[in-house]
């Protein structure tokens, strides 16, 4: 029996496209104009393709499909932050936000749909985790976000960080390529250094970017730097103590030579004494790394509260006597439930 089912065309790299064209008794030439309307110029149907002719771009939709990620939602903070649900090709929902500064604009994306972390202070950890995002759904988060910016502020993105829905380094392959076509010349064209991708700690992960050698920037969500207290938060770490989270960040550091940023969100009575930014600071010895104290923001599922300001401040002049780079992050698009930790999708169309 026949198989009918299309090709998901950017599911190819330009040589399984070349083949691709071969098969079809098209010149391969044919597949590097294809590779650029996909790649550089984003598009999301054949028939964009405007210097191929009627009845090759009739071809390609009878053989193959573009899985256009769609906006479903967006939503408008008060302090200019959107947050949009992205419906995919199945009908599933994620979610991505952007968030502009007055020196940046920012997208926001996510890697799975759902999460299976678990982690106790995260929406998105309640969730359960459907699938793996591919690749051209990561890369269309960024251009549709891209569109965002420009179109509301007339400025486009300067920077993308992998910190919404899901673990990107449990979606390794994926986050790669999508990071490999975003920052390609025959891609978007934008810089790795422009890029981060957060983790909350998978220590083989961790050296396998090591020995990729990967060029983009790597966050680890901390929140605590003792075991006790990280295990209870964060459940992945008893299989990624922190004694292995350390060896496996220095194993990265010594073969990409990129510090690394400790994401710190500060909980009232739980990890915000001065005694849980000693321990912090001795682990900042590892490798060279700098650190965001984030403020935690509510969800529903979860009873943590927000350190008091004073808390946070004297933590974060605590790690800057040891000479540690510490900025403190304030939330934005809290009222919308676009800020670190709320994203969890409740619409369901």
């Amino acid at each position: 029996m026949v198989s009918t089912k299309k090709t998901d065309i950017r599911s190819l790299n330009l040589e399984q496209l070349q083949q691709h064209f071969v098969a079809m008794s098209q010149p391969a030439y044919r597949a590097k104009q294809v590779y650029q309307w996909l790649w550089e110029k984003s598009a999301r149907s054949f028939d964009e393709m405007s210097n191929l002719s009627k009845e090759l771009r009739e071809k390609l939709k009878e053989t193959c499909v573009i899985n256009a990620v769609e906006v479903n939602n967006s939503q408008f903070s008060a302090d200019q932050t959107i947050k949009s649900t992205f419906r995919l090709a199945d009908a599933n929902i994620v979610e991505g936000v952007l968030i502009p500064a007055d020196d940046r604009m920012t997208a926001c994306v996510s890697s799975q749909v759902g999460c299976s972390l678990t982690c106790k202070f995260c929406a998105t950890g309640y969730m359960d985790r459907k699938r793996n995002l591919n690749a051209d759904e990561i890369y269309d988060q960024v251009v549709l976000i891209d569109q965002q910016a420009k179109k509301n502020y007339n400025v486009p993105l300067t920077n993308i960080v992998y910190m919404g829905m899901g673990e990107p380094l449990l979606n390794y392959a994926n986050v790669l390529r999508s990071i490999d076509r975003i920052t390609a010349p025959d891609g978007l064209n934008m810089s790795y250094k422009r890029i981060t991708v957060s983790t909350a700690g998978i220590a083989k992960m961790i050296r396998k970017l090591g020995d990729d050698q990967v060029k983009f920037n790597l966050a680890l969500s901390l929140h605590a730097a003792n075991d006790s207290k990280r295990n209870e938060i964060m459940p992945i770490n008893e299989q990624n103590s922190l004694p292995a989270l350390a060896d496996a960040l220095k194993y990265y550091f010594a073969k990409t030579k990129n510090p690394v940023t400790y994401e710190y969100i500060v909980f009232h009575n739980f990890n915000d004494e001065l005694e849980d930014a000693a321990e912090l600071a001795r682990f900042c010895k590892h490798i060279p790394c700098k650190v965001n104290l984030i403020e935690y923001n509510p969800i529903a599922f979860a009873d943590f509260k927000n350190a008091d300001g004073d808390k946070i401040e004297a933590f974060s002049a605590h790690l800057k006597s040891k000479g540690i780079i510490t900025n403190i992050r304030r939330s934005r698009g809290k009222d919308i439930d676009a800020a670190c930790g709320q994203l969890a999708v409740k619409e369901k169309n």
